[in-house]
């Protein structure tokens, strides 16, 4: 008698363990494609602040800057859905910092640190933590530290957006 999987994963009369093994394979290998085929969303490391922050007030935009944590899943909400489409679709300049990494950066004075040293400088405990900076490094809107609540971490982005857009006009 042949047993077949039914949509509950059950064993019916007329399948055979083959066949459940066969629909678990195909079903790990078509997990695999759709990772292969969406590449996640990446905002790229900061290598030198103050040359970032030049391309950013040449644009006339403020240099955005999202502190992050390897991990974070509020990190990845924030990044994934409403940073990396500012840098796409508005060509904001958004960069990423990451906590506990040694990987080198230039600070807007030209002092090379540590991500991590230069995060601790400022006072960032929570990740992710987002930075709005202008002229001369100068932070020219309210900091976002933490995930909020995702109902309404977009509209308070837009709102900082619209404070250091019109901080770097005056």
């Amino acid at each position: 008698m042949r047993k077949t999987l039914s949509m509950s994963g059950m064993l019916e009369p007329g399948s055979s363990p083959l066949s459940r093994r066969r629909l678990l394979l195909a079903g790990a290998a078509a997990c695999a494609c759709g990772a292969s085929v969406a590449a996640p969303a990446a905002l790229p490391a900061s290598v030198s602040l103050s040359d970032e922050l030049a391309q950013a007030l040449k644009k006339g935009v403020p240099l955005l800057v999202m502190v992050s944590l390897d991990g974070c899943p509020f990190c990845k909400v924030a990044r994934d859905n409403y940073l990396v489409p500012l840098r796409q679709e508005q060509g904001l300049m958004v960069v990423q910092l990451d906590m506990r990494s040694n990987r080198l950066v230039k600070d807007f004075k030209g002092a090379t640190r540590t991500h991590d040293e230069l995060i601790r400088s400022w006072g960032i405990k929570v990740a992710p933590t987002v930075l709005f900076f202008g002229p001369r490094g100068a932070e020219i809107a309210e900091r976002m530290v933490g995930g909020y609540i995702p109902d309404f971490y977009g509209a308070y982005l837009d709102e900082r957006l619209r404070l250091a857009q019109a901080a770097l006009r005056s």
